[in-house]
C-alpha cells in the first residue's frame, strides 16, 4: 500500500512539474486537494480512522504484554541484565503524539 501511495505521489509530482500549464495546474490541484481534505465527511472519516488505529494499537499492545514474548520482555526488564537496561530505563516513561494517545 505504501509503495502504491509513493508511486502515485511521484506520478502526480511528475505530472505537475512536467505539465505545460505549470504553476496554474499546480494551484488548481492543490486547491482541489485542500477543498476535499477540509470537507466535513473526509474529516469525520479521518477521525474514525484515527480512533480505530488507536484502538488497534492498544489491543495489539495488550496482546503482546499478555503473550509469552511480553512475559519474557517483562521478566528481562526486572533481571537487570545489560541487554534490558534500555527496556527497564524507558519502562516508566511515556510519550505522547499530541493526539491524546500515550505510548
Amino acid at each position: 500500500m505504501r509503495g502504491k501511495l509513493m508511486f502515485i505521489t511521484g506520478l502526480a509530482a511528475g505530472f505537475v512539474l512536467g505539465s505545460r500549464a505549470g504553476r496554474e495546474k499546480y494551484e488548481e490541484i492543490t486547491a482541489n486537494a485542500k477543498k476535499v481534505w477540509e470537507h466535513p465527511t473526509v474529516q469525520e472519516a479521518a477521525g474514525v480512522a484515527q480512533a480505530q488505529a488507536n484502538k488497534l494499537y492498544t489491543e495489539g499492545k495488550d496482546k503482546i504484554n499478555h503473550s509469552k514474548l511480553g512475559e519474557k520482555l517483562q521478566s528481562a526488564s526486572t533481571t537487570g541484565t545489560s541487554d534490558s537496561t534500555l527496556t527497564s530505563s524507558t519502562a516508566g516513561t511515556s510519550a505522547s503524539n499530541g493526539t491524546g494517545t500515550t505510548y
